[in-house]
């Protein structure tokens, strides 16, 4: 079962994360209106400029547009600041939106750590498939992302295939991108089929697009044509850049921030014009560029800081916001995966990530980690548990049990431990056995029980399996997506 992770609430005090001031992002957005007024972005996509030019803003003939603050100002009061997500049975599974907290799983990459064989090898297909059965397994993995990287499928058609594979493994909500308008297009018509046409698909969405502009400030033709069909299909997307800190934008974590806004908010306003109330979700990748190996870091504490940055300034402004964590350096799951992914999942929670991406991206996205999953599905359930605070109460201050037990006396005994012990968190991959106790089980590490859980998972676990007239639909656009690439 899904359920969201949520700070802040006021059932008790939990622990939450402050990183910015209120003076600060009003600092923040001011100087991302300021950055869109007198320095603009590029749009390179017709209908996006036309949209724009139509709306007063200043367009000049190469596609560099000036945007008005109250454009901005405008689109942000009517884009919805909630988004529901549904699983293929047509159920709301995901508030996208406010403080909650979802975590999505990235379940292949251009490399993935096999858990049965114990390598690291191309992608492939079935790769997709283990990767959504087992996290149709994990309760605290509530979205499923394929990367559809594969070695056996033509690239034009990958993103289709995979998301067939994700479909026919889990029920979950599936998050990717295309590789082109006409992919996106198919992949439409492909979720319609699911949903029961394209009405029921923009009323009940169990997918969420993710298109990204190109920094710094630029809007990309492909870019912007996506976002545009998404908004006119009511496809909920995600339109967020990668923020290459000290590459493609400031190294400085208020710069980027204010680098990271000026092109997703210019997307939305995009959207907006398109239809408003368009679902659109801000954010963006944010990081730092390691300038000793110029590796994009995916562990890097900046990471997790300019993501809250993010997360914040996107509860500012009321609006849903993705944001980025389970993920790590590691070039394997070992001890510095564990402690990146927990730390970032951790920041996360706190800061209130509404759609926590990349869950098992590991080598800074360069593969993925099916273990890594696993492990993050543990530590987000320790977070869980953490967030949850401290309920006061008269049941819970037990004065009459500490009055019963008195001086030097024990509490094992009592009907009120018998209550409520269970309440508390308890591992089911990590270590609380003794040191003799640990031996005799063979001394088996983290990585080692992780692994075995994870190919246990892939083995019995059975997904509730499409409709078999939907099935033998989804099987005919699949050998129609093969005869266009042959």
């Amino acid at each position: 079962m899904n359920y969201s992770i949520k700070p802040n609430h006021t059932v008790s005090i939990t622990p939450r994360l402050c990183i910015l001031a209120e003076d600060q992002k009003e600092t923040i957005f001011s100087s991302v209106l300021k950055i869109l007024e007198q320095v603009g972005v590029r749009v390179d996509n017709k209908e996006g400029l036309e949209l724009l030019n139509s709306a007063d803003a200043k367009v000049e003939p190469e596609g560099r547009t000036r945007i008005p603050s109250y454009l901005v100002e405008d689109a942000i009061r009517c884009a919805p600041s909630q988004i529901t997500m549904y699983n293929r049975l047509g159920k709301p599974v995901m508030a996208l939106g406010g403080n909650n907290v979802y975590f999505s799983s990235q379940i292949d990459c251009a490399e993935f750590d096999d858990p049965f064989e114990r390598v690291r090898r191309p992608c492939v297909r079935t790769d997709t498939r283990m990767g959504a059965i087992l996290s149709d397994a994990l309760q605290n993995i509530s979205m499923v992302s394929p990367s559809a990287m594969y070695s056996d499928v033509p690239a034009e058609i990958a993103y289709l295939v995979g998301h067939k594979e994700v479909l026919m493994h889990t029920v979950k909500p599936i998050m990717h991108g295309t590789m082109s308008m006409e992919a996106l297009k198919a992949m439409i018509e492909m979720a319609a089929v699911v949903a029961g046409g394209e009405d029921e698909l923009a009323k009940r969405p169990y997918y969420l697009h993710f298109c990204e502009p190109l920094s710094p400030l630029i809007h990309t033709d492909e870019g912007v044509a996506k976002l545009l069909y998404c908004a006119e299909h009511g496809v909920p997307t995600i339109y967020a850049p990668a923020c290459v800190g000290g590459g493609t934008m400031p190294v400085t974590g208020a710069g980027l921030l204010v680098n990271c806004l000026a092109e997703t908010l210019s997307g939305l306003v995009m959207a907006q014009l398109k239809r408003r109330g368009a679902p659109v979700i801000i954010g963006g990748v944010t990081s730092v560029l390691d300038m000793t190996t110029t590796v994009f870091s995916y562990g890097a504490p900046e990471m997790s800081l300019w993501s809250a940055g993010m997360t914040e300034m996107a509860h500012y402004l009321r609006l849903p916001v993705m944001s980025t964590a389970g993920c790590t350096d590691a070039v394997m799951f070992d001890e510095q995966a564990a402690a990146e992914s927990a730390i970032s999942c951790l920041m996360a929670a706190l800061s209130g990530g509404n759609l926590v991406h990349d869950v098992g991206f590991a080598e800074s996205a360069n593969h993925s980690s099916l273990e890594l999953i696993a492990a993050t599905d543990e530590f987000i359930s320790m977070i869980g548990h953490i967030m949850k605070g401290i309920e006061v109460s008269p049941e819970t201050l037990a004065l009459d049990v500490i009055n019963e037990a008195g001086p030097g006396g024990a509490f094992i005994d009592k009907k009120h431990t018998f209550d409520h012990f269970r309440k508390n968190w308890r591992p089911s991959l990590m270590n609380r056995i003794s040191n003799e106790g640990w031996k005799a089980a063979g001394s088996p590490s983290l990585g080692k029980r992780t692994n075995e859980r994870v190919c246990s998972i892939i083995r019995e676990h059975q997904p509730e399996p499409l409709p078999k007239e939907v099935a033998a639909e989804l099987d005919k656009m699949e050998r129609r997506w093969f005869q266009k690439v042959k």
